[in-house]
């Protein structure tokens, strides 16, 4: 007989798709449903999940097209045959940024839902707005700008927001929602981010937005823990504070925190226990970072297309080119990001050329020969210590860290005199570029996490404890070798295997901390005790090495001076335009 103890499901609301994920008290996956917005949805002109409006460049998805997809996955675990009476507790992790914008009957028409009829059906009039932004929207470059110069600089703002102006935030997109559809807005009773919208669902009423995910607005004071008042005044206008701040409700401190029972719409429909528990839903960022207990001082690096590099950490040290953000979970702690648009495709171009060069033997190990050439180059390019140093930076698309237009850069560097120029001169080209890239795309990550990591033992520098590789990039123990020689990890650097499932696994988890937790007992040591390592996590390279960390230490000075110096030329180039 098959076990009959406690369920619990995290949702994932991504750009692309839907999807439901079921685990037990230890953990162990036993149903995953998923909708493909392109794929399964009716009626909507979508393309990647998403509507565009080139003109004004507005990325933007129907909100409609999200309550179809909660039926229809609803409807596939019910069809696996999932007992959702079993289900103790429900949270969801959602695309960040996004936000939703309710009808004055968005309450009534959540709390008087037919279990005959789909969500969609009922739910078309609880919104003042049928669009919800999408994080790829570049619309609000005005509003950002009067984001950084209300308090001052970039610099204020993150300092209180914990990131500077960002298209996508949603503080900047409610600015400009309010003066591009003052009528709407007025309408507007509430305003949800995706995964307080995907909580509100459940609940049959508005959810409160999440601790974590309120970080991602430019709106909330870090540090006082509460709105910015300027900021509210700002981005309310004509329409005023006390009404912005309404429409976005409290914010409850405790990430585990009980909303109430699911409503009784799911308790109908599909079988839902009525005492299934509502447990808030945070941004897709934070969930990723509760797929595994990671730890204060731990990394995760996602290799992907992009380059993501999170970090728990009890310092906040803000900074306009980095994020951070409350923990979702944890007091005292905050999730440290880094966002990076050029990550696979750039190394990809170097791979090819080398390919190019050498020839490709096996389709079948595409990366061969970049590996190889990577591993055999010296670290930094150096054949003797006099050498100077090869660094780089290859963006084929514009970057954020640092805001550079697309281009290649390549310099070198002599750590002795601590001498810096652009040349290719002693490149071995494309060659050299394997080493040189990623090194390049590391030594970044390493400037800008330096002063959030501690030193694990007297005499030895501060770095992560370990380091995690998530993504495609996790595959190559070539990369990852080079990953521990710069950023460290004292206890070695690790591959993270649960393949698309991070944030919906750990919206899972979290659900089921928030219900099963002793008093006091942190997210972290509750799922530490029911995570099996071994099924998830494996060893592919050492980390801390103390020669080679030190010599890259150098390396990381020469790789700011390189960016500052094609930061200075840029500007330069732009005033003489």
């Amino acid at each position: 007989m098959a076990p009959q103890g406690p369920l619990y499901i995290g949702f994932d609301l991504s750009t692309q798709q839907l999807k439901g994920l079921v685990v037990t008290s230890e953990l162990k996956v036993v149903h995953i449903a998923k909708f493909d917005f392109d794929a399964d949805s009716r009626g909507f002109n979508i393309k990647k999940g998403v509507q565009t409006n080139e003109a004004e460049h507005e990325v933007f998805a129907p909100v409609a097209m999200w309550l179809q997809a909660l039926d229809g996955v609803l409807g596939m675990l019910k069809e696996q045959g999932l007992d959702f009476s079993r289900v103790k507790g429900v949270s969801g992790a959602g695309q960040q940024h996004g936000s939703v914008y309710w009808s004055g009957d968005a309450e009534r028409l959540l709390k008087s839902l037919d279990k005959e009829k789909t969500l969609e059906e009922q739910l078309q009039g609880a919104f003042s707005h049928p669009y919800s932004p999408n994080w790829q929207d570049s619309s609000t470059q005005a509003e950002c700008d009067e984001f950084e110069s209300f308090l001052g600089n970039p610099e204020e703002l993150a300092q209180v927001t914990g990131s500077k102006a960002h298209h996508r935030f949603t503080g900047p997109q409610i600015l400009r929602f309010q003066r591009k559809y003052p009528e709407a807005y007025k309408k507007t009773s509430r305003i949800s981010l995706v995964s307080s919208f995907l909580a509100s669902l459940f609940l049959g009423r508005i959810a409160p937005l999440d601790i974590s995910d309120v970080c991602g607005m430019n709106l909330w004071n870090i540090q006082n823990g509460t709105y910015d008042e300027r900021l509210l005044k700002l981005c309310a206008g004509e329409f005023g504070v006390a009404d912005l701040q309404r429409k976005l409700g409290d914010v409850p401190p405790d990430g585990g925190l009980h909303l109430g029972k699911v409503d009784r719409y799911f308790v109908e429909r599909y079988g839902f226990s009525p005492d299934c528990t509502v447990i808030p839903s945070t941004g897709d960022n934070p969930a990723t970072i509760l797929a595994l207990p990671l730890r204060p001082w731990d990394a995760m690096v996602s290799l992907g297309t992009s380059t993501t590099f999170l970090m728990s950490t009890p310092q906040y040290k803000p900074d306009p080119s980095t994020h951070f953000f409350n923990h979702p979970t944890t007091s005292g702690l905050y999730m440290f990001m880094l966002c990076y648009k050029n990550g696979g495709l750039a190394r990809e171009q170097v791979r090819d050329a080398i390919d190019k060069t050498l020839g490709k033997e096996n389709p079948a190990t595409p990366w061969a020969n970049f590996d190889k050439v990577m591993l055999q180059t010296p670290a930094m390019g150096q054949r003797t210590e006099w050498d100077p140093m090869k660094m780089g930076l290859f963006f084929p698309r514009p970057e954020i860290v640092p805001n550079l237009r697309a281009g290649q850069w390549r310099f070198n560097y002599n750590p002795n005199d601590q001498t810096l120029k652009e040349t290719t001169e002693g490149w071995h080209q494309p060659l050299d570029e394997a080493r040189a890239i990623v090194e390049s795309q590391m030594l970044s990550l390493r400037l800008r996490s330096r002063g959030l990591t501690q030193s694990p033992a007297e005499g030895i520098p501060p770095q992560p404890k370990r380091v995690y590789l998530v993504g495609g990039g996790s595959r190559n123990k070539a990369i990852a070798k080079v990953a521990g020689e710069i950023l460290g990890g004292v206890d070695g650097v690790y591959k993270l295997d649960v393949g698309e499932n991070a944030c919906a696994l750990g919206a899972a988890y979290k659900a089921v901390w928030a219900i099963e937790r002793k008093p006091g007992q942190t997210f972290e040591d509750l799922i530490s005790q029911r995570w099996n390592e071994d099924e998830f996590i494996e060893k592919i390279a050492d980390g801390y090495q103390k020669d080679v960390f030190e010599k890259y230490g150098k390396a990381v000075e020469g790789f700011e001076k390189m960016e500052k110096q094609v930061l200075e030329q840029e500007a330069a180039c732009r005033g003489k335009a």
